[in-house]
């Protein structure tokens, strides 16, 4: 995503995202009436103004856990009032917000989209704390409400917790090092701000290493976001809900931007796609073919022309699956 003076940033994939759900909102209609997509990362509102302004008739849920940005893309999204439901949630509350806009949490939509990770509006207001490259508080909490911030983290968990913490979610070799040095500091005063946080990574990443890789302190701050906001144990509920959500013919579609999130992308749709007969039968068993089918192959990538367009694409890989029709008994209603 990219600044722009209108609202701050610029959709990622926004051509493709439609190209590959266009296909389950208009089944009925060309229009998209009778179709109900959730967007279950709102953000400012991008994909979701672009979906509504092409598909006249669709009806569209949207999720954010960040009030500010739920209330900011209500604003921008008024225009459509009567086709939208908007629910301040984690997109692991899916079928909470599906039950909230009348629907049933299975069997019930036609898509879903997710656009994983910090916002462009997040990354962009300094006093959030999710950059490094600007002094602020130590927050990071994508719900201001919320209770965690990254400063409770680094001011109270012990070496070993956090240790794990920077390896499990930055992938970062230097943890223990890190969370040694962060622990030392804190015993002097309580660490309050991401340019104290930067310091203390600087001094424990050797300085060849600190010339390779981007900046030394990406995988700290990811790994302290991700904590702070339960990123992966929030999507990894999140997904299973919002195939369950689908109706046959129903899509979903989700951006990842870091390996962590990608490999859960990855293996729940490989589990999704994947024969539920016995091994090593030679036929597959009525009612236990797979219920979805990749409609992507592997993880798409944004192009040079994108990128360039859009600086913070460049991470990002895409994945897609498609409901289909079985006859499965267990799953009433899905046989067509």
């Amino acid at each position: 995503m990219v600044d722009t003076p209108d609202h701050g940033h610029v959709p990622v994939l926004l051509d493709r995202c439609v190209d590959l759900l266009a296909p389950a909102l208009t089944r009925h209609a060309a229009d998209g009436s009778g179709a109900v997509l959730v967007d279950a990362t709102l953000g400012a509102g991008g994909h979701a103004e672009r979906f509504l302004t092409q598909f006249g008739g669709l009806r569209l849920i949207g999720l954010d856990r960040d009030s500010t940005a739920l209330a900011n893309a209500g604003l921008r999204l008024a225009p459509f009032a009567d086709r939208i439901t908007l629910v301040h949630t984690r997109y692991d509350g899916i079928a909470d917000a599906l039950a909230e806009a009348g629907c049933a949490a299975t069997d019930s939509i036609d898509g879903v989209l997710f656009d994983l990770g910090v916002s462009s509006m997040q990354l962009d207001q300094p006093e959030r704390g999710f950059s490094y490259a600007k002094d602020a508080p130590l927050d990071m909490r994508m719900d201001p409400e919320a209770p965690l911030t990254a400063a409770e983290i680094l001011n109270t968990y012990d070496r070993g917790e956090l240790t794990d913490i920077l390896r499990r979610f930055g992938e970062e070799k230097f943890a223990h090092r890190i969370a040694g040095l962060i622990v030392e500091r804190r015993q002097r005063a309580p660490l309050t701000t991401t340019s104290e946080l930067v310091e203390i990574i600087y001094q424990g990443i050797p300085a060849p290493a600190r010339r390779t890789g981007g900046h030394p302190a990406k995988r700290t701050f990811q790994a302290l976001r991700i904590a702070v906001n339960a990123e992966l144990d929030s999507l990894s509920a999140a997904l299973p809900a919002a195939l369950a959500a689908l109706r046959p013919g129903g899509r979903v579609v989700v951006m990842a931007y870091q390996s962590l999130e990608d490999r859960i992308v990855k293996t729940t749709f490989a589990a999704a796609t994947a024969s539920r007969s016995p091994e090593g039968l030679p036929v597959e068993l009525p009612g236990y073919e797979p219920e979805f089918t990749a409609i992507t192959r592997g993880a798409e990538r944004a192009d040079a022309e994108e990128i360039e367009r859009n600086p913070r694409s460049a991470p990002v890989r895409l994945r897609a699956v498609e409901r289909v029709a079985t006859s499965n008994p267990g799953r009433g209603g899905n046989k067509s």
